[in-house]
């Protein structure tokens, strides 16, 4: 019966505006093929720096400049910039999903009657 539930609140996610905005941003931005490469390169350089820096060693001033001048043009960028927009309104939503099924249980647990519906 859970599943069943959970199963139909995911359709209803699927369903929802803040997801199929997602999609859409989402779509957007991996069909910009210059804006993906720029993405790509960024986490490669961000991957490297990361290791280097677990391994005690700063990354060079040259990966530091090309990361932030990538970052700089990719938020400039309107396609990522509604798919952040999109992002965080999933995750609102998503949140407040999350408040509600916590808000549930509580209840339920709290409950002295048992329901199989």
């Amino acid at each position: 019966m859970i599943l069943k539930r959970a199963e139909e609140l995911g359709r209803l996610v699927g369903q929802s505006e803040e997801y199929q905005a997602l999609k859409r941003a989402n779509e957007r931005l991996m069909g910009n093929d210059g804006l993906k490469a720029k993405l790509e390169r960024m986490r490669v350089l961000q991957m490297e720096a990361e290791a280097k820096l677990d391994e005690g060693i700063a990354p060079s001033e040259q990966t530091r400049a090309e990361i932030d001048a990538l970052m700089g043009t990719v938020q400039s960028d309107a396609a990522y910039q509604v798919f952040v927009a999109a992002q965080t309104n999933f995750d609102k939503l998503m949140t407040k999903v999350n408040e509600q099924m916590f808000e549930g249980i509580r209840l339920g647990a709290e409950s002295r009657i048992i329901t199989l519906t």
